[in-house]
């Protein structure tokens, strides 16, 4: 039977709920495929939204008119705002997950969303056709036509579950591998991975006894993910942290003959930064103990995830040692942790829309790019799903630089380097993460959400006055002074400030160390300025340097994107650059000159005479070097 949409979606995860919402909030008449209705939005791992790096991301989805972060704040049973003690460039939101709500919401979600159709199928082939997708073929052998197809199946591609020694193909405990699509993409010659990632054993509830354990408060004030909404209404509760110890890792060392991980029987990369009980416990001996979460999985409580305690050994061997750790010694699990292998693709196969360098209209999206994590996966689908389309109404693509955006980054990184291991974001891997904080992802992001048709106009105009309001206060901060008086001096020898000796402006005040916004209504009674406005005035003032030094290497790196690169230039025929460097850039073809800088290997040097060629080529009626043999 014949079916015709804009975009088929496959995979109806984190990715693919973005990317399916973004399209048909576009005006994309959109299908929506997936094993399993009951699935939709299903948290394989913890329970959790945001973290290091990753709550800048769902931020920016918001800020972007994405669905997670709105999801989070109906679900959340426990905010927490990570590196408090350290400055705003590297603090990132995080809030525990009623899993089951949040599964639910997405359901809804989904099914009040207007374009949307959900297909319960299997996706086995995706119909091409003179190099471009069609549309895609399901296991009973039905055809799913469409201008644009969408490709997002997180763990299930070919996808094969270890616990102990025994493996069997899945992905998810219970849930059916997608072997006949991974089969497919390799007839269609792409360059295939296997990732490896796992997950941690589910306690019940009542067999943890708490009272040895610390207990880990959520915050008191919390700070929603989303720029239109408030935080969670619902219940907030704790989390409780214990440490496995000597014993622990006695069972753990004689047990490694059954682990997967050590026997070779597990062959694909593994998340570095966020290893199983097994790698810690080998590659960590100088530690004699590894600190574990116990995070609630739903307001029901009936079951906690014991974050830190990834495993894949025999479920008896987890049992065992779970025995071993203070406040574990009854547990019982409703189910234990397994190890999972995946197939990826190389994503440097991929333009930065996201879209196949060889398949035309065929996008892909979530940790089939080699990604690790929900935040991840949300981005990367929901960039997917607006190029979709994007293309099918003829509308140049959306292209985020990394100068602006964590979600640029992520993509950079992926298409222009590609990744060995499963990809996590990080903090540390933003240039210019003072100015890309998690407070301003809406004064950087909501204008190009609104023109895409996913912010709407009240939404919108919040931003306009949240950037005015921050302006006036600004402009007010550096016109207001104030004279160094009695009362004035005392009161900043009582918060232990230096003196003033002459007449400064509250900005100039501001930008001490030791003062902070909320600070200056001791010497300032005018100031007005919202409660959610406090860390984006604090981070303009005191670093206005770094902040003006940010934005001056910004434009450098955005005059290097200007600079495009010739889709089908000849590299082999450019005298002066080395084999490697030829090799390299023909490989991974960068569409303008800073992608190609940062493929690793292509020097600066590298990239001038590059430039030097470009430019004698572009004065120069033989053109032939253009083209690629």
């Amino acid at each position: 039977m014949r079916r015709d949409y804009d975009v088929i979606v496959v995979g109806a995860g984190h990715a693919g709920i973005e990317a399916s919402l973004s399209c048909a909030r576009m005006g994309c008449v959109t299908a929506l495929c997936t094993l399993r209705q009951d699935t939709i939005g299903a948290m394989s791992c913890n329970p959790a939204i945001g973290g290091v790096g990753k709550g800048q991301l769902v931020k920016e989805v918001d800020a972007l008119g994405g669905a997670m972060g709105e999801a989070a704040d109906n679900c959340s049973i426990g905010y927490r705002m990570l590196n408090m003690s350290k400055g705003p460039a590297v603090r990132s939101s995080r809030c525990q997950i009623d899993r089951r709500l949040y599964r639910d919401y997405m359901t809804n979600l989904i099914a009040r969303t207007e374009n949307i159709t959900l297909h319960i199928c299997e996706v086995t082939e995706i119909i091409i056709k003179n190099k471009k997708a069609h549309g895609v073929r399901t296991s009973k052998g039905d055809a799913i036509f469409a201008k644009a197809v969408i490709i997002t199946p997180g763990t299930f591609l070919n996808g094969l579950m270890h616990i102990g020694l025994k493996s069997f193909p899945g992905g998810r405990l219970n849930e059916t591998a997608s072997v006949s699509l991974s089969e497919n993409l390799k007839k269609l010659k792409f360059k295939i991975k296997r990732f490896k990632t796992g997950t941690c054993a589910r306690i019940r509830q009542e067999t943890i006894d708490f009272s040895k354990c610390k207990i880990q408060l959520p915050d008191s004030n919390p700070i929603p993910f989303s720029f239109a909404g408030r935080p969670s209404s619902l219940k907030q509760l704790p989390c409780f942290i214990t440490h496995t110890n000597a014993d622990t890792h006695k069972i753990i060392k004689k047990a490694l003959r059954f682990s997967p991980l050590f026997t070779g029987k597990i062959k694909a990369s593994g998340v570095r930064y966020c290893p199983s009980i097994e790698d810690k416990v080998v590659k960590f001996p100088h530690h004699l103990r590894h600190q574990i979460f116990l995070e609630p999985e739903g307001l029901d409580k009936e079951e906690y995830y014991p974050n830190g305690l990834s495993t894949s050994l025999p479920e008896k061997v987890q049992i065992k040692m779970f025995h071993s750790i203070r406040g574990l010694e009854d547990a019982k699990f409703s189910r234990p942790g397994y190890g999972i292998e995946h197939e990826v693709i190389c994503a440097t196969q991929l333009h930065p829309t996201l879209e196949s360098k060889n398949f035309k209209n065929l996008y892909l999206a979530g940790q089939i790019n080699g990604t690790t994590g929900y935040e991840e996966a949300a981005a990367l689908g929901l960039i997917a799903g607006i190029n979709a389309g994007l293309k099918i109404k003829a509308r140049q693509p959306f292209i985020l630089s990394r100068t602006i955006s964590y979600i640029g980054v992520l993509i950079d990184e992926l298409v222009s380097k590609g990744t060995d291991e499963p990809f996590r974001m990080f903090t540390s891997r933003v240039e210019h993460r003072l100015l890309l904080r998690e407070d301003n992802a809406d004064l950087r992001l909501r204008k190009f959400g609104y023109e895409l048709g996913l912010v709407d106009e009240s939404d919108y105009q919040s931003m306009l006055e949240k950037k005015k309001n921050i302006a006036a206060e600004l402009d007010r901060l550096r016109k207001t002074k104030i004279k160094p008086d009695k009362r004035i001096n005392s009161i900043l020898k009582d918060i232990k400030s230096t003196p003033l000796k002459k007449s400064i402006s509250l900005e100039e005040l501001l930008r001490r160390p030791e003062i902070t916004y909320q600070k200056l209504k001791y010497f300032d009674f005018e100031g007005k300025i919202e409660d959610n406005l406090y860390q984006s005035i604090n981070s303009e003032v005191k670093y206005a340097p770094f902040v003006k030094r940010q934005i001056e290497e910004i434009k450098r790196f955005r005059n290097l994107e200007k600079i495009k690169i010739p889709p089908r230039l000849d590299f082999s025929k450019i005298s002066g650059l080395s084999r490697e460097v030829k090799e390299k850039l023909g490989y991974f073809r960068p569409s303008n000159m800073a992608q190609a800088l940062r493929i690793s290997g292509v020097t600066p040097a590298s990239i001038s005479l590059l430039m030097i060629w470009l430019k004698k080529q572009t004065k120069s009626p033989d053109k032939k070097c253009l083209q690629t043999r």
